[in-house]
C-alpha cells in the first residue's frame, strides 16, 4: 500500500510571530521555517506503518514556494521514499488556500493512486483545519479526523478520534483520508546519515497547471493584529474580597 503524506512549510513553533508594521500580515523575513508539527506526526505514522509491513511506499508532497523542498528533504530524511513539490507560489507571503490545496492533492491522488492519505489535522500558521475534510469530499473517500490512534486491519482502518467528550473509535473503509492529532506518536529525529541519503532521494517538481488547478486566492486578508496584551492579575487578601471583586467588578456572580 502506498501512503501519501502532505507536509507544509510553516514558521517554526519556537519562533515568536511578529505582525508587519502595516498590519498586512505576518513578518516572515529572516524567520526560521520548519515542517508543520502535525504533518511531522503524519510522516512518523506513515514510517511506522512501513516498518510494520503495512505500507510499501511513502510519498511526501508539499505545495508552496521553491524553498518548501527543504521541508520535503526533512520528510525524506525521516524515512519517506520520494517527494513531490508543487510550486504554487512565488513569495513566502503567499498562502495557498485550503480548497486549492485540496484540489491539488486530489490531482496527486489521481496520479499516484495511494491507499491511504495521512496528514496533519491543521497547520499552525492559519489553523484552518479544512484541507483534509475538503480532500475527502473531492475524492469521495472515507475520512477519520483528529486521530490519536490508528490501526490498519486489512481493507479497514480503525481510528480513535479526539472529540470534545473524550475519545471516539470509528472504522473506515480504505482508501481513506486520516488527519492526525498531537497524541498519535512522537516523531523521530532524522539522523545525519539519513539526512545525507535524503539528498539523493527523488524529488519531482510540478506546477498547479500540471493538475489543471487554479490557485488564485478567493479570500483577502483585511488586517492582521496582535492579540491584546494580557492585563496583570490582582492579589486578594481573603475569600470575602475575592467574592466581592467577582461580584462587583467582574460581574461573573
Amino acid at each position: 500500500m502506498k501512503v501519501l503524506v502532505p507536509v507544509k512549510r510553516v514558521i517554526d513553533y519556537n519562533v515568536k510571530v511578529r505582525v508587519k508594521a502595516d498590519s498586512t500580515g505576518v513578518d516572515l523575513a529572516n524567520v526560521k521555517m520548519s515542517m508543520n508539527p502535525f504533518d511531522e506526526i503524519a510522516v512518523e505514522e506513515a514510517i511506522r506503518l512501513k516498518e510494520k509491513g503495512v505500507a510499501s511506499e511513502i510519498v511526501a508532497v508539499s505545495i508552496g514556494v521553491e524553498k518548501a523542498q527543504e521541508t520535503l528533504r526533512t520528510a525524506l530524511a525521516m524515512g519517506a521514499d520520494r517527494a513531490i513539490l508543487i510550486v504554487a507560489a512565488d513569495t513566502v507571503d503567499t498562502d495557498i488556500e485550503p480548497l486549492a490545496v485540496a484540489k491539488l492533492l486530489k490531482g496527486v491522488i489521481d496520479a499516484e493512486a495511494p491507499g491511504l492519505v495521512l496528514m496533519g489535522k491543521q497547520a499552525i500558521d492559519n489553523d484552518m483545519n479544512a484541507t483534509g475534510q475538503m480532500l475527502a469530499a473531492l475524492t469521495g473517500w472515507a475520512q477519520g479526523t483528529f486521530a490519536s490512534k490508528l490501526a490498519i486491519e486489512g481493507d479497514k482502518a480503525k481510528v480513535t478520534r479526539e472529540v470534545d467528550g473524550g475519545l471516539q473509535t470509528i472504522e473506515v473503509a480504505m482508501p481513506a483520508i486520516i488527519t492526525v492529532d498531537l497524541r498519535l506518536n512522537e516523531p523521530r529525529y532524522a539522523s545525519l546519515p539519513n539526512i545525507m541519503k535524503a539528498k539523493k532521494k527523488p524529488l519531482d517538481k510540478k506546477t498547479p497547471a500540471d493538475y489543471g488547478v487554479d490557485v488564485t486566492p478567493r479570500l483577502a486578508v483585511v488586517k492582521v493584529d496582535e492579540p491584546p496584551a494580557r492585563k496583570a492579575g490582582v492579589r486578594v487578601g481573603s475569600v470575602d474580597e475575592l467574592i466581592d471583586k467577582l461580584k462587583n467588578e467582574a460581574g461573573v456572580i
